[in-house]
């Protein structure tokens, strides 16, 4: 047995019927030239022939049914493909639209944790001739961002690479490295117990500890003299900020990076501001249509990555700090300035900190979240925000697995007490993936956000022409 640090065994231990604790992805392929009408089926063989799994992926929590069982990680000596790595097919007309109405479905089903925490949908009967790929995995094995990569370094650039390679299969994370070169040795010469190393870290740790409350000051400053800086439980009462069922909404779009680094360079913003912007337009306009906007402007929590490039092993590292939406502003051009120096504030304080106090400012940010399964708390208190947007990175070039192009990646996250929708995106060579994850039960007809974040873009074009 192996020791689930606290940050991954949290999720597990947060975990209900309602509060699924599972990150997923749904891609889409083509298939490659010459494909016959069993291709989804050869890329089932191909996947459950993948015998060799990784550690991280062949394990599982050590008592599945007890508190303590859910601190430990145990082995499991055979991996049943047949069950991890499923076959599906869409109902007719297999539109986008019955996919997204399984992997609806598929995401508000809980996992085994007598195996594996992951599953795989090969998913065949779209009516273009597509297949596609819906995985999901336990958060406490990997965050969105590593998922992400893991699936990654199963693609290949090449079109004519036929390895096809699995998220599960050993050596993958060893590929990354050997691609990116030999690195130094970080370990500065060190034996695996260094006495003296360990009292330099921990004095370092003294340090930064002691650092705590003159960066709380700072950061309480910051909040009482700049008006652009969100602080958590600033954020209005929404039908987003309520307790959830367990059924889940996912729908899913994809927009061209073009389009929007053209807005970015006009409006000398970023492309984050200008994904939030969307985000802010749409959200208004939906809110509206239900009349359910607030006076307020709505806050999002936006996670930052602290993972050092090319680390895959650190399962759950990231930062957070909290973006204003501008709903409360109907026109694009005062959204995004007002989103462009929220996010500076809040970065301008994260300059000023050390990388362990950023962990403590992102802590005290999202603190919230910790306390949304306590009886009563979501129904009684202010929501530290209103919910999170994400956006991760992925590839930056067309990519194939075994001769099938790359379509789309779209992110399938996770809703929350108090957090009843989640908007993930993800880069796709010159697209961003947008992926929209809703309580079926508190946000209604959650597939107009997606005709609203089109209709934000084309203002903020029109707006910067």
């Amino acid at each position: 047995m192996s020791y689930m640090p606290v940050t991954d065994s949290m999720f597990l231990i947060a975990e209900s019927r309602e509060h699924p604790m599972h990150v997923g992805g749904l891609q889409l392929f083509t298939p490659p030239e010459g494909a016959g009408p069993d291709f989804a089926r050869e890329v089932v063989e191909i996947l459950r022939s993948r015998h060799e799994v990784s550690d991280r992926f062949g394990r599982r929590p050590a008592d599945p049914v007890g508190i303590m069982g859910n601190t430990w990680w145990t082995p499991v000596t055979e991996l049943d493909l047949e069950y991890h790595v499923r076959h599906s097919a869409l109902p007719q007309p297999g539109r986008i639209r019955e996919l997204f109405q399984q992997v609806s479905l598929w995401h508000g089903t809980l996992l085994d944790r007598h195996r594996p925490m992951w599953e795989i949908q090969v998913v065949e009967g779209l009516g273009d001739g597509r297949i596609a790929i819906y995985s999901k995995v336990h958060h406490s094995l990997v965050d969105g961002v590593s998922a992400l990569r893991y699936m990654t370094l199963t693609m290949s650039e090449d079109p004519q690479d036929r390895e096809g390679r699995a998220v599960w299969q050993k050596g993958l994370g060893r590929r990354r490295r050997a691609a990116a070169g030999p690195k130094a040795d970080r370990s500065g010469g060190r034996l695996p117990f260094d006495p003296v190393g360990t009292v330099r870290q921990i004095g370092g740790l003294t340090g930064e500890v002691l650092g705590m409350l003159p960066a709380s000051l700072k950061v309480v400053g910051n909040v009482l003299r700049d008006h652009d800086y969100m602080a958590p439980f600033q954020a209005p009462d929404t039908i987003f900020n309520v307790p959830i069922g367990g059924a889940r909404r996912f729908v899913a779009q994809s927009y061209s990076l073009d389009r929007i680094d053209a807005v970015r360079s006009k409006a000398d913003a970023t492309v984050n501001d200008v994904v939030l912007a969307m985000c802010g337009g749409a959200l208004r306009a939906y809110l509206l249509e239900l009349g359910a906007l607030p006076d307020k402007t709505l806050t999002a929590m936006v996670p930052v990555s602290l993972r050092k490039e090319g680390d895959l092993d650190s399962s759950n590292s990231v930062g957070a700090i909290i973006a204003t939406l501008g709903t409360d502003l109907a026109d694009p051009v005062d959204r995004l300035e007002a989103i462009h120096n929220s996010v500076r504030a809040a970065r301008r304080v994260m300059g000023e900190l050390s990388p362990l106090q950023i962990l403590a400012m992102s802590a005290a940010n999202i603190a919230g979240l910790a306390l949304s399964p306590v009886p009563g708390f979501v129904s009684h208190t202010k929501p530290p925000f209103n919910l999170v947007i994400s956006n991760v990175p992925g590839p930056r070039a067309p990519m194939f697995w075994n001769g099938a192009r790359l379509d789309g990646i779209y992110p399938a996250s996770i809703a929350l007490d108090g957090q009843a929708m989640n908007i993930t995106i993800s880069t796709n060579y010159r697209n961003l993936e947008f992926g929209i994850v809703a309580c079926r039960q508190s946000v209604p007809h959650v597939q107009r956000l997606i005709h609203h974040l089109e209709d934000a873009l084309t203002d903020l074009e029109k707006a910067f022409t």
